[in-house]
């Protein structure tokens, strides 16, 4: 599922509540970039966190601890940018952090290589998310702003890269990994949820 974002020649949708006023389609643009991102993130983090509740005395305990961690610092910056641009957060920003929790929960108790099964279906659709961002900014005449966020966009997709890449080497350390509990259906369900979480955060 490919996402477009509103581009300079493009008509700017209408601000909702909350919002600060926008003067340009690439402030509107950006505006939903960030929102996306933050709320993409809040969701990564709680996924891990819900993880970590189940898994935290077993072998994979150490490497989610290590992704967690990125992924908050991750929404941190976000956060930043949030105020710093004036951008109204997702009004489903507690649906994000329950369904998170809840995936990483319900994921672990699967075990640890569900668990991951789930991060590198996550991992693969971000990535994809982040690029089509890229390609979106490259198309933007950068500003200062522009290109800070640039820069943590692609920092991010390589650390979302890492994440996945991560995940498939301790699956492959598994006997039967991709014999996982309903491997195939987890993988399919995550990355459908995670393309419409996408979609949503976007817009609202």
């Amino acid at each position: 599922m490919s996402i477009e974002y509103p581009m300079p020649n493009r008509p700017r949708p209408a601000t909702l509540p909350g919002d600060r006023a926008l003067t340009s389609n690439v402030g509107t643009s950006i505006g939903a970039m960030i929102r996306v991102d933050q709320a993409g993130e809040l969701g990564a983090r709680e996924i891990y966190s819900g993880q970590m509740v189940v898994l935290k005395d077993q072998p994979s305990a150490p490497l989610l601890a290590e992704m967690a961690a990125q992924e908050a610092a991750h929404l941190a910056k976000f956060d930043a940018l949030v105020v710093e641009r004036g951008v109204r957060p997702s009004i489903l920003s507690p649906l994000w952090r329950a369904a998170g929790f809840g995936i990483g929960v319900g994921s672990a108790l699967l075990g640890e290589r569900a668990a991951m099964a789930v991060t590198v279906a996550v991992e693969e659709v971000i990535e994809q998310h982040y690029q089509e961002q890229l390609d979106a900014l490259d198309e933007i005449e950068a500003d200062e702003g522009i290109a800070e966020l640039r820069a943590c966009v692609a920092e991010f997709r390589a650390d979302e890269l890492a994440h996945r890449d991560l995940a498939q080497k301790e699956m492959a350390l598994k006997k039967g990994a991709k014999e996982a509990p309903a491997y195939q259906i987890l993988s399919c369900g995550i990355k459908a949820g995670t393309k419409l979480a996408i979609g949503l955060a976007k817009r609202f």
